[in-house]
């Protein structure tokens, strides 16, 4: 196994939650200056939503990658059911 592959199966999903809200607040802010000023909105929904996350460990895009399989993270992890 190369260092490339060991090191994309071992990205976590906070990992890849990190950098999907980035690269949609990045393609969203760009869209506002080619296209239309409303992508704005959805940079602001990106934005409310990481905020809401930090708060209550909500996070949808999360939920869609620990079904992939994709290894929990420190952030959003999947909390440990109870006896």
């Amino acid at each position: 196994m190369s260092t490339s592959e060991t090191t994309a199966s071992a990205t976590t999903v906070d990992q890849w939650v990190f950098r999907l809200a980035g690269l949609f607040v990045l393609v969203s802010l760009a869209l506002s200056q080619v296209h239309s000023v409303y992508w704005l909105w959805f940079t602001a929904f990106v934005g409310a939503n990481l905020l809401q996350a930090s708060f209550t460990g909500f996070c949808p895009l999360a939920m869609v990658l620990r079904k992939l399989g994709v290894s929990s993270g420190a952030a959003f992890h999947t909390p440990a059911k109870p006896i």
